[in-house]
């Protein structure tokens, strides 16, 4: 690859068509990767918060009675079911991240295949998030909700 100072923001690669392809095509199984991470994040979150629903429900049947005990797991189960919101976090980690690889992708090709061959990227490019992460939150507590 050579760099030539030809743009006025500094030095310029040059990179072969196949190695952008190469590359571009990376990104796009990354892309897809995480989609399928997320569904499964989606299902084994629905598949939770289900048996935890149930488990609830058994715990608090009027014949079960009501002992310090019960009352702790209880509590316990409020608590795994607030603790389940990482998957939204998680969620919005993998768009966002989904959208910076898919940006990079389409920027790829429309700069190793230039502009005309590019107009399409070029509008994905405009459409790569603006924030670096759109989760801040690193942990929760019950109560403690981050709107974003």
């Amino acid at each position: 690859m050579e760099s030539e100072p030809t743009s006025p923001g500094g030095p310029e690669v040059r990179l072969p068509v196949m190695v952008a392809a190469e590359v571009q095509d990376s990104l796009l199984v990354v892309m897809h990767d995480l989609h399928r991470l997320e569904g499964l994040i989606s299902h084994a979150t629905d598949n939770l918060l289900e048996r935890f629903g149930v488990a609830n429900q058994n715990l608090t049947e009027s014949n079960v009675g009501d002992s310090p005990e019960l009352q702790a797991a209880r509590e316990a189960l409020r608590s795994a079911v607030t603790e389940l919101q990482f998957q939204d976090m998680a969620s919005q980690l993998i768009w966002h991240t989904t959208k910076v690889l898919q940006s990079c992708a389409f920027r790829l090709a429309a700069e190793s295949m230039g502009q005309e061959d590019g107009e399409e990227a070029a509008s994905f490019v405009e459409m790569a998030p603006d924030r670096p992460n759109p989760v801040t939150q690193s942990e929760m507590d019950a109560g403690s909700i981050d709107l974003f």
